[in-house]
């Protein structure tokens, strides 16, 4: 029996590897190639305690920084974890031929948000292009050997599910429409929730946010949905939103706005020390806040003028020529227009500090997962997340037992109208989505966004478009039970921190047509 992977980006390809080196078969399904997964857009680098920049950085305060960003919303036993084996998991990559940039101390290592010591290792501005490639070629070696089975154009339809086990998965081809059955435990690694808010996004258009719709009707618990980070420099392109790498910050691109009629260097004067490179929320928030004054005009830039040539040829020349393709503009010559855009999805399908879910036989990994990040995440986590995770998933999947007497022998495909959100709906929620929750969030926009949610709940609708809309459902109400503000979720009516009710985890479930909310404790740290 082979052990199923949903997504072939950094997770599903780090699991795969984890699998195969054990001599563990699996198949690696996914949308499309790895070569096209989220992974590969990731740009500004790899979070690691090297400390190959001579800070005395370590691993407690890689742990320290992480948890701080996600303001003690993260569970601690798996932050240890991923910080642990963090300065592992960027050597064996370095290994692997990533070709990270080097000098005489060995990894060069840059600023990064909401951290104070250079700890993200990098390739100029196309780091997940260069983790992808390399797993990539690994994981061919165990396909040759038969080990890893390649299903790259195949559209996940449904768990198959007895008991409150997870016995398989059917899927579908995207060019023939032949439906099969895979038997066998299954890890998702598909990716965040983009498409709830499409064209909204830094993510993959790939990326309808079907999988997560379908597993949570499927009695899939989700877990911390509020927690939308918008990333403060995206610029609005056909279909999306483009990131401009917070590396253009570590490398000393400044923020400003004109006050007045000149520029005003709002983030240096507020926050003296980390200046540009404060978390993304706190970052996202202030640009908001300086674009609604009087006295300020209503666009900030990202001022990289400045930034050395040689540091424009050896680490930013893709960022730069991303800026000449899409936006006409030459970043080296003149400041860029830079707005939030909607960047990462700390919640997702709750996990547990193993990767394990709610259903016995599933698993997940990635950002589809709810996992180290807490209420927001730090830039270059991502791509640790994801490999580490996709690592843990599969020892996990291991080691749990197979109780395969008990597996189902002939798994029937389930009947599917084959039916699709429309594009006009899709639109229509995305457009509610985005005006509901912002950066800044008032009660009254949320209700109302939940009474045109449970109006658009008709029975003129397909099975997709209902099952995405119960997921918006319970990504409103997810948002409108947490009365506080923490990390990327905050509210003009609760400003402040409320530890004493909300140190915990919003969790999600769906049941006979009822979406449940209720708050969990974080795991207690054990000694470390």
């Amino acid at each position: 029996m082979s052990i199923n992977i949903i997504g072939a980006g950094l997770a599903g390809l780090s699991a795969a590897l984890t699998l195969a080196g054990q001599g563990v078969a699996c198949r690696l399904i996914s949308y499309a190639p790895s070569e096209r997964a989220q992974s590969v857009m990731a740009e500004g680098g790899i979070n690691a305690a090297l400390d190959t920049a001579g800070e005395h950085d370590t691993v407690e305060e890689h742990y320290a920084d992480t948890l701080r960003g996600g303001v003690y919303l993260a569970d601690e036993n798996a932050v240890w974890g991923l910080c642990s084996h963090a300065p592992e998991i960027v050597n064996r990559l370095d290994r692997l031929g990533v070709p990270f940039s080097h000098n005489d101390k060995g990894i060069v290592q840059r600023y990064f948000g909401g951290q104070k010591k250079k700890r993200t290792a990098y390739v100029k501005a196309s780091t997940g292009k260069m983790l992808v490639t390399a797993l990539i070629d690994e994981v061919r070696k165990y396909e040759v050997q038969g080990l890893v089975t390649r299903y790259p154009r195949h559209r996940f339809v449904r768990l198959i599910t007895d008991h409150g086990v997870c016995r398989g998965v059917q899927l579908a081809d995207r060019f023939t429409g032949e439906a099969t059955v895979s038997d066998g435990a299954v890890i998702m690694a598909c990716g965040g929730m983009a498409g709830l808010f499409d064209g909204m996004t830094t993510g993959s258009t790939h990326n309808t946010s079907d999988a997560a719709a379908m597993l949570f009707a499927q009695g899939v618990e989700l877990a911390n949905l509020e927690f939308i980070q918008y990333h403060p420099t995206t610029i609005g392109i056909s279909g999306k939103r483009l990131l401009i790498s917070e590396a253009a910050r570590g490398e000393g691109g400044r923020l400003f706005v004109r006050r007045n009629g000149e520029p005003w260097y709002f983030m240096e004067e507020k926050y003296p020390e980390l200046k540009n490179l404060m978390p993304r929320d706190v970052v996202s928030a202030e640009m908001i806040g300086v674009t609604s004054r009087d006295d300020c005009e209503d666009q900030v830039y990202l001022d990289m003028t400045g930034i050395e040539k040689t540091i424009w040829k050896t680490r930013l020349s893709d960022l730069r020529d991303q800026c000449i393709h899409y936006i006409a503009l030459d970043p080296v010559r003149e400041p860029i227009p830079v707005s939030p855009g909607i960047h990462y999805f700390m919640g997702g399908i709750r996990v547990d500090e193993h990767h394990r879910t709610n259903i016995r036989k599933l698993y997940a990994a990635g950002e589809c997962a709810c996992q180290y990040h807490g209420s927001n995440r730090l830039g270059g986590n991502s791509l640790l997340g994801a490999i580490y995770g996709g690592r843990v998933a599969a020892e996990t999947a291991m080691r749990d037992p197979s109780d395969q007497d008990s597996e189902i022998k002939a798994m029937p495909l389930f009947e599917s109208d084959g039916s699709e959100v429309s594009p006009a709906l899709a639109a229509k929620l995305s457009a509610l989505l985005y005006r509901s929750l912002p950066i800044l969030r008032r009660e009254g926009e949320m209700q109302q966004a939940e009474q045109e949610l449970r109006a658009m709940l008709t029975p003129a609708l397909n099975e997709a478009e209902k099952r995405r809309l119960y997921l918006a459902l319970a990504m409103v109400q997810s948002a409108l039970n947490r009365r506080e503000s923490r990390g990327a979720h905050k509210r003009t009516d609760y400003p402040e921190r409320d530890d004493e009710r909300f140190r915990q985890q919003s969790v999600v479930s769906f049941r006979d047509g009822r979406i449940t909310l209720a708050l969990r404790e974080i795991p207690e740290r054990r000694s470390i």
